[in-house]
């Protein structure tokens, strides 16, 4: 049974044999089962002699799929339509092409599906972990529409813009983190290292120590003795951190909501969130979705739950007939200027290009945003380090001054 289902699934397969003119030939094949590659071989003109299953050697695990594995993917797909490949034969070139082996698995299992006549969004769905709801629904509708390599096209610019947005998100995170992770560190080896050996020095002065310098010695003396203590406290609490937020709802959702109240990244994460929703929005609108369906989708594609509560509403308000403008200006999360947008868009019947303008201004705004912090912790950096290396710097040599004085 295992070697049967095994065959089932398509697999690269090496072969050799002769053409056509007799000349020997070698190379790769893929197929379900050896008999099917040398059967599709002998429709090329080749006679394969030998066909054997390649074997992929995978050092450190099978290699994940990453989001922007999906976003090029969907636009090299979206390329290939447009240049009049066919489907199946789009697959197989943008699989021959990646070097990624489980992408290209998941790849040649869709051309499968496809090939077994199911469509290319009904391909897609057997695959939730990597397409969701929103992915197969637009291109379901595009198959729907005959308008696939536009759908595609469309796709791909959503999910190009989608991960880099995240990606920046991620970046301005990073940022603030990296300042207090550098000055933990520092400060850390200074008390550990650095402080002792001064410690060592001033206990021949046998004078009393001035207050700064008493604190830091102490501070020292504390790190060395519950070193180990703290590090497994570190460990486990942001273990905790890890497993809490991926087990808890509350959890997430309190932290979304903390997040909009930072300063500086909170700021970001408003921008990035709207652009997200407008993004989603104008994407799935445009594609003829129905915009009670749309909004469905935008409230997952929002990222945070203060944001997904108030599409939501928004939902529910248009279900009853009200306006888009106004279900959004009721919930009092949206700025002004997306809903101005939105009010024109829906009065001119262009509500989806209008939705796009918000997005790409408050993508570059986040753009705009994020090199602000960028270039703002560059030197916060290095004011922090200096307060801190010159803090203890000064520390230790206040008994030294203090020394010279009295001499």
């Amino acid at each position: 049974m295992a070697t049967k289902a095994a065959e089932q699934k398509t697999v690269t397969f090496i072969y050799e044999g002769v053409d056509r003119k007799g000349a020997k030939v070698k190379g790769e094949a893929t197929g379900k089962a050896p008999s099917i590659v040398k059967a599709e071989l002998r429709k090329q003109g080749i006679n394969a002699k030998k066909v054997v299953r390649k074997r992929e050697i995978n050092i450190g695990g099978k290699k994940k799929i990453k989001p922007m594995d999906i976003a090029i993917f969907t636009r090299q797909m979206a390329t290939m339509m447009k240049a009049g490949v066919p489907l199946v034969q789009s697959f197989e070139i943008v699989a021959d092409g990646l070097e990624n082996p489980t992408m290209k698995e998941l790849i040649l299992n869709i051309k499968t599906e496809v090939e077994g006549g199911n469509n290319f969004a009904g391909a897609l769905s057997k695959h939730p972990l990597y397409f969701d709801d929103l992915y197969c629904s637009l291109i379901d509708a595009g198959e729907q529409s005959g308008s696939l390599e536009t759908m595609l096209d469309r796709v791909a610019l959503y999910k190009e813009k989608s991960e880099a947005l995240k990606q920046k998100i991620r970046k301005a995170l990073k940022y603030p983190l990296t300042v207090i992770f550098v000055a933990i560190i520092v400060t850390a080896i200074l008390l550990v290292k650095v402080v002792p050996t001064f410690q060592e020095l001033f206990e021949g002065f046998g004078a009393e120590l001035p207050a700064f310098t008493q604190f830091v010695i102490n501070l020292s003396e504390a790190l060395q003795a519950n070193f180990l203590t703290i590090v497994l406290a570190i460990i486990g609490i942001s273990i905790g951190f890890s497993e809490t937020r991926k087990r808890s709802q509350a959890f997430r959702n309190a932290i979304d909501r903390i997040l909009l109240k930072l300063p500086i990244v909170g700021d970001i994460t408003f921008k990035a969130t709207v652009a997200r929703y407008a993004r989603t929005l104008s994407t799935t609108f445009s594609a003829g979705v129905p915009l009670i369906d749309a909004l469905d989708a935008c409230a997952g594609a929002t990222g945070n739950i203060v944001y997904r509560t108030a599409v939501l509403q928004v939902k529910e308000d248009v279900s009853t007939g009200q306006q888009l403008q106004f279900a959004m200006r009721s919930t009092g999360v949206f700025p002004a200027m997306a809903l101005q947008m939105t009010a024109i868009g829906e009065e001119s019947g262009a509500l989806d290009a209008m939705l796009e303008k918000v997005a790409i201004y408050y993508e570059d705004e986040v753009d705009a945003s994020v090199d602000g912090l960028t270039s703002m912790m560059e030197p916060l950096i290095m004011a922090v380090l200096g307060v801190l290396i010159g803090g203890l710097i000064v520390a230790m040599y206040l008994p030294i001054f203090q020394l010279g004085q009295v001499v």
